[in-house]
């Protein structure tokens, strides 16, 4: 789907989904979540001040070496906020993002960087930790299948650290994964928009998955519902069913992975939002805010927002100790909510 048509079907304005600070205060003692993997909510995580350090949509979020959290927002007055773990903001920089979207943490021999895509200026930029631009990476015409910058609106970016190569993902774009080198030269392109297997609608997330002993590519197929395992060159190896969920990035964290869902059944549902859980053999195991997990002959039974935890969930980034923060896209301009692992 391309991002001008998803926007154009969205016909709610964000005040009308606005959720307060204090909506769920009542629920602080409810666990969510199934099997076992279970959490309770924190919608007061985020102790900045909106006045000085608004925020629009929360794209994503990651965790550095240090334990920090970065947050990014397509708000210019400060496109990263930087807290700790228990919701104290640090630190915050960058004003030039309009269409700030992905982000994702590189490791370089031992220093660590940043990997942000800006939806609106059809670029992708490397930076330090505190936002020092390293590195800009335009519409790739050179490659023959853009005719015009505009046609190129990256959203996510995953790196292989053994290399330095990295591996762009053109979700409201024409839909390609474009691996570059560690320098930003275009080594090659696999996907693009169509239909059949290899082919992706709604490229929105990607990243390396080793969960098997194997380094292959996960990438978002959002409107239909799945996730794509590619080889390191682009071949098509199987696909991952999630019937109903309208999956964001893929997030790994030691056996399982995790991913907001940013809309059920179907991606026209506006405001059915919820977070998934899968095990190792890509089982989903648990769900925070939606349905039940069932399978019936090896089959899953297709999910749906089960409450109303989240509206538009877009991110998660699981920390150290397996907890789950959730960054919201179009949900009243509210902070990330923080799930605390309980079992």
């Amino acid at each position: 789907m391309k991002r001008k048509t998803f926007l154009k079907n969205v016909s709610f304005t964000a005040a009308g989904f606005f959720i307060s600070r204090d909506m769920f205060a009542h629920r602080k003692d409810k666990l969510y979540g199934h099997n076992g993997m279970l959490y309770s909510m924190d919608t007061q995580w985020s102790r900045a001040d909106q006045q000085r350090n608004p925020v629009n949509d929360c794209h994503e979020m990651i965790q550095d070496a240090k334990g920090r959290i970065f947050l990014l927002t397509n708000e210019t007055k400060n496109n990263v906020l930087v807290y700790n773990t228990s919701g104290k903001l640090l630190n915050n920089w960058g004003h030039d993002f309009p269409g700030a979207h992905g982000l994702s943490l590189a490791d370089e021999n031992g220093e660590q960087f940043l990997f942000i895509t800006d939806t609106s200026k059809n670029q992708v930029y490397k930076t330090t930790l505190d936002g020092k631009i390293l590195l800009t990476i335009d519409a790739p015409l050179e490659a023959g299948i853009y005719k015009e910058k505009k046609q190129f609106v990256p959203t996510e970016v995953t790196i292989d650290d053994a290399t330095g190569d990295f591996f762009i993902a053109d979700g409201y774009g024409a839909q390609y994964v474009l691996h570059y080198d560690a320098k930003g030269k275009l080594k090659g392109h696999f996907g693009g928009r169509g239909e059949g297997d290899k082919y992706l609608d709604n490229a929105h997330g990607i990243c390396i998955d080793q969960r098997d002993g194997r380094k292959t590519l996960l990438v978002t197929d959002r409107t239909r519902n799945c996730f794509k395992r590619f080889s390191m060159s682009g071949e098509l190896l199987d696909i991952i069913s999630i019937p109903g969920a309208c999956v964001c990035r893929p997030v790994i964290r030691n056996k399982h992975l995790y991913a907001a869902v940013l809309r059920s059944p179907v991606i026209s549902k506006e405001g059915s939002g919820f977070v998934t859980i899968l095990d190792q053999n890509n089982k989903v195991v648990s769900n925070i805010g939606g349905t039940e997990p069932i399978y019936e002959n090896g089959k899953l039974k297709t999910l749906e927002q089960g409450e109303k935890v989240f509206v538009h969930p877009h991110d998660v980034c699981v920390d150290r100790d397996e907890n789950i923060y959730v960054a919201q896209w179009a949900s009243g301009k509210v902070y990330p909510y923080k799930f605390i692992r309980r079992k």
